[in-house]
């Protein structure tokens, strides 16, 4: 396939910014393990029925790492990609921040390996854990740390979970939705109608027991016992969190209109974390987001945690409803609790996708 993109956001910076200068997107990258999980498959081993699955979660197959495959190695071929988009070299980023639940190590950061694999060794490396909000907190940070530092022009924010390594798949509740694969995003400097705009992010960590990995960490170091009782797999309330996400979205949404004084019609597109694609619509429809305008890719790929969101941008940027000058409300909300939003216009930012098949590449040309 041609490499040539029809707009290179990249190329049309400004090459002399100064920190007032807004950063946006310029590529981006995605990355879905070649295995796939079908319904049929992960209901044998949790006691329900495939057609459960896809009529509670609407869920249709997932993606599994490969067990040589760590959170670094998808991550790595995200940014490889989501670099290559924007028409860069490795060399030429400044900073890479990575937002993963499932770490390669507890120690030291994840983006540390990304790192060392991709070859960006003039790149600052560091992890940031927000679960499914991961993505828009590092993609926060990175956005301030290139407005705050005019000797830093560059930087990859990508999503990664492995999230197969840390699964039972006898758990009905978790081994339906979660699954594995990685997105990422460069950020530099873009014209000044265009870049992100009002990011707004929160957390309640007395929730924090909703949804969590209990043992491994310094409150209960791994022993026999910890993993006798599965006390290293993904542990959920169901519930709590349908409840929580069925809160928070329409008030992340509203908040976020209200302080910008926007009405949904100006929004393009609602590009929204995707927990469980039956949830997601139920809420969007009832929040009245128009037809189309909100993207659900989990019934594909199921929940990506932090790489949900860049993902589902990347795949709106690729099929649409996306178009350069459109304007986004990014909203997700994950385990911690956490929450966020952002306001983001689209540059046109082409986008690589690393597909599972024998066609190794997918480009947008936007």
């Amino acid at each position: 396939m041609t490499s040539n993109f029809s707009h290179s956001p990249a190329a049309d910076a400004p090459q002399n910014r100064d920190t007032a200068s807004p950063i946006g997107v310029l590529g981006m990258g995605t990355y879905l393990p070649t295995r796939q999980r079908s319904n049929e498959e992960v209901a044998r081993d949790a006691g329900v029925a495939a057609d459960w699955i896809a009529e509670r979660t609407g869920v249709r197959k997932r993606h599994t790492a490969a067990e040589d495959e760590a959170a670094s190695d998808m991550a790595a071929a995200a940014v490889r990609s989501a670099v290559a988009a924007a028409g860069l070299d490795m060399e030429q980023l400044d900073l890479l921040v990575l937002a993963t639940s499932t770490p390669d190590e507890l120690g030291p950061a994840t983006a540390c390996r990304v790192q060392a694999l991709t070859k960006a060794r003039n790149a600052v490396a560091l992890d940031v854990s927000a679960a499914c909000s991961g993505w828009m907190f590092a993609a926060r940070v990175a956005h301030d740390h290139l407005r705050g530092d005019a000797g830093c022009r560059y930087a990859a924010v990508v999503g990664v979970e492995a999230y197969s390594k840390f699964l039972d798949p006898a758990d009905r509740g978790t081994a339906v939705l979660f699954a594995d694969g990685a997105a990422a995003s460069v950020l530099g400097p873009v014209p000044a109608t265009e870049g992100f705009a009002d990011f707004h992010l929160g957390s309640d960590g007395a929730l924090a027991d909703h949804v969590l990995i209990p043992a491994g960490g310094s409150r209960a170091p791994a022993s026999a016992e910890t993993v006798a009782t599965g006390r290293h797999t993904i542990r959920m309330d169901g519930r709590a969190v349908r409840d929580f996400i069925a809160e928070m979205f329409p008030l992340v949404v509203s908040d976020s209109l209200t302080r910008n004084r926007l009405r949904m019609d100006d929004i393009d597109a609602f590009v929204a974390h995707q927990p469980n694609p039956r949830l997601l619509r139920s809420v969007g429809t009832a929040l009245g987001i128009p037809p189309g305008r909100l993207p659900v890719v989990a019934d594909e790929v199921g929940n990506i945690g932090a790489a949900s969101t860049p993902y589902a941008l990347a795949t709106a940027a690729v099929d649409g409803p996306l178009r350069r000058g459109d304007r986004i409300l990014l909203a997700t909300f994950g385990a911690g609790m956490t929450w966020g939003s952002a306001l983001l216009t689209w540059s046109g930012a082409p986008v690589i996708r690393t597909a599972p098949t024998a066609e190794p590449l997918e480009r947008s040309a936007r």
